[in-house]
């Protein structure tokens, strides 16, 4: 084999690997980001489930750059709490998460969700391509048959997402003792106590019955 012919095919196994792996790498960065109220319980709900990788609390939709949670929670900047959800395609399918998406909440409800009311509790899809809104849409008719009510829940164009502080992140399993209504407790447990006291899995268990995935 000439010296040439062997350059060439050394040069055709590099691209083809690099290929492979620059798909490999695109399959773990897949990514949808919803908006379901407190972001805190989206999160938990979504790390549950098999093929995602990781769920990123933050703020979308709206017009302040890198806004705080005061900022957000105190409204006027716009912004929905979200969740950017990191997820193998290989394993899951983004109109699988968004089946999933519409039966862990009250898509029925415009004004927030459940005890968290205004805008930036609002639900919403935030979609980045044209593949992503066909299976939103699709997802959102499958639910709006199954639950029997009209779903106010929108899809919107992606928007740039603002991972919220630290503090907030896996804020459901979270050891640190802090200082509550309910006395001292760790994180966990006072998200538990908080989700409990919200009534969030008791309306998606009253919405949606045995398909409600996450509702304990």
């Amino acid at each position: 084999m000439h010296l040439t012919d062997t350059l060439l095919r050394s040069a055709a196994i590099l691209a083809v690997t690099s290929i492979g792996t620059l798909s490999a790498q695109q399959a773990e960065a897949a990514k949808i980001t919803v908006a379901g109220g407190c972001f805190w319980c989206v999160e938990s709900d979504f790390e549950t489930v098999k093929g995602v990788n990781e769920v990123v609390s933050g703020f979308t939709g709206g017009r302040v750059k890198n806004p705080s949670y005061k900022q957000v929670v105190g409204g006027g900047t716009g912004h929905l709490e979200a969740v950017e959800i990191d997820y193998d395609p290989s394993k899951i399918d983004p109109k699988a998460l968004y089946d999933l998406f519409f039966r862990s909440v009250d898509p029925t409800d415009a004004g927030g969700q459940f005890c968290d009311r205004g805008e930036s509790y609002a639900t919403a899809i935030f979609v980045s391509s044209a593949a992503e809104r066909k299976a939103a849409e699709a997802s959102k008719a499958d639910a709006e048959a199954a639950l029997g009510q009209k779903i106010v829940t929108p899809i919107r164009d992606a928007a740039t997402f603002y991972p919220a502080e630290a503090y907030h992140q896996d804020y459901y399993k979270q050891d640190k003792i802090i200082i509550t209504r309910f006395g001292p407790r760790s994180k966990a447990v006072a998200y538990k106590k908080y989700r409990d006291a919200c009534g969030r899995d008791q309306r998606v268990k009253q919405l949606w019955g045995k398909a409600a995935p996450f509702a304990h």
